[in-house]
């Protein structure tokens, strides 16, 4: 959920209102309301946008200058974006605001794609899925934190709404001093870069083991080196040409994608409205609003030990099922609404607490490091970005489209973003195979004949 920080959590008009004294004042234009909703599409496109560029940029970086590096470039394109949202007002420029929000743009889709990548590179086998779960854990503290940026009496103000936009830049200043300590992803020295004695040494360095006590890793380092040996350079156009990865890369784009349209964000840009719907206060709206950033902090915490002791194929379809579930009562609630606010006003707060509750074990992290158990190192990286191409691309046909949709069938969207959950989920029942304590290799055997695999059947999940 990338843009949620701008898109979703604090009052819109906050912005409208800037454009139109900064074009006011320097064009002497009083700009229509069409005028600044297609200023305010441009504001988002350009993110994503960015977006875009920086998952299709990942995976060249992280194989040209390794994976710490390539993180490296991410946090100081957040820290000049940050910036450069900071000066908007003050050198009172539009332009300045649409690059600042395509360099931030820039670091979040570095970051969707190499985090997870670099995270799952340096887990132990047994740890991989709990530890792929960090990166949603991030992103939904940043999502709370946006949250609390965007209240009314902290930073959420025509005076102070472009230091919430650049609050995130100490953060970033931060990751980026903490990244001089951690050590490069073994795997990558080891496959990629040819250099096993550094390797060696880095893995003992982060299991806190003499290296003779390693063996079962450095076997599997061996065998993803001959496998690389034995074939030419991964290039995006090989990726998409080769048949046997035809499967998990539809797998890896579908999930990303799937993330988006299954209506995380269409929820939280609802969950304000209804909660006033409810009878609650604006302030108290907003508080209760949190609550679910809370929610979504909480199963992402949650989903850690699930990861480790559950199949993630079952835990991703049960997540869909049940989100699709909250969201087709969301949708009937608010239709009833007026027929019987309190108990129906009742209802849409809890589907929608549901909701999050069911989307974080699942849908929510999931997604974002399946990539890195299907895919051999080789080819990992670009898969990863396509991944990551894939959720930015979905959260732009949200972004661009749910306002529009909303405004012509209302509530009867959220059925949309059900339909779309259940396919997937059926997709997943079919095709996904179960990744829980097995090699990349191995669960690459398992789908070398395209859609006509069944890695089910194989694996013998159910």
């Amino acid at each position: 959920m990338p843009s949620e920080s701008l898109c979703y959590m604090f009052d819109l008009q906050l912005i409208k209102s800037f454009c139109n004294e900064s074009v006011k004042e320097r064009l002497d234009i009083q700009m229509s309301e069409y005028q600044l909703k297609v200023l305010w599409s441009a504001i988002v496109s350009i993110f994503l946008i960015g977006g875009v560029t920086g998952s299709l940029a990942a995976s060249w970086l992280s194989d040209r200058f390794g994976r710490k590096a390539a993180i490296g470039v991410g946090n100081i394109s957040g820290i000049l974006g940050g910036v450069l949202l900071f000066l908007v007002p003050i050198v009172n420029s539009i332009e300045l605001f649409l690059i600042g929000r395509i360099v931030v743009g820039l670091s979040g889709g570095l970051a969707t794609s190499l985090l997870p990548m670099y995270l799952t590179e340096i887990a132990p086998l047994k740890l991989r899925g709990a530890v792929g779960v960090l990166c949603q854990l991030g992103i939904t503290c940043g999502v709370l934190m946006g949250q609390v940026a965007g209240l009314d009496n902290v930073l959420g103000t025509l005076e102070f709404w472009h230091i919430m936009l650049a609050s995130f830049v100490p953060l970033c200043a931060a990751a980026l001093f903490l990244l001089i300590t951690l050590p490069e992803s073994p795997k990558y020295l080891y496959v990629i870069k040819g250099q096993q004695g550094k390797a060696l040494k880095e893995l003992s360095r982060l299991r806190n083991m003499d290296v003779m006590l390693l063996q079962n890793e450095i076997t599997d380092l061996q065998k993803e080196l001959q496998m690389k040996s034995i074939t030419e350079i991964w290039s995006m156009k090989r990726v998409l040409s080769d048949p046997a990865l035809r499967l998990p890369l539809f797998l890896v784009c579908l999930n990303q994608f799937g993330q988006q349209l299954s209506g995380i964000n269409a929820v939280f840009y609802y969950s304000n409205p209804i909660f006033r719907a409810a009878g609650i206060g604006h302030t108290e709206a907003e508080y209760a609003t949190l609550g679910t950033g809370v929610a979504n902090i909480v199963m992402a915490i949650v989903s850690v030990p699930v990861m480790l002791f559950f199949s993630r194929r079952k835990v991703l379809i049960l997540s869909g099922v049940l989100s699709s579930i909250c969201l087709i009562v969301l949708c009937i609630s608010i239709l009833l609404i007026e027929a019987s606010p309190s108990v129906m006003s009742a209802i849409c707060i809890a589907a929608v607490l549901a909701y999050v509750v069911f989307y974080g074990i699942g849908l929510g992290p999931i997604p974002y490091f399946i990539g890195s158990e299907l895919f051999d190192i080789g080819a990992r990286p670009i898969a990863m970005s396509l991944g990551s191409v894939s959720n930015w691309g979905g959260n732009f046909i949200v972004g661009m489209m749910f306002p529009v949709i909303e405004a012509e069938i209302g509530s009867l969207t959220f059925l949309i973003f059900a339909l779309f959950t259940l396919l997937m989920v059926l997709v997943n029942k079919v095709y996904l195979p179960e990744t829980q304590g097995r090699s990349t290799a191995d669960i690459a055997a398992t789908m070398t004949r395209g859609f006509k695999s069944r890695p089910n059947a194989t694996s013998g999940s159910s």
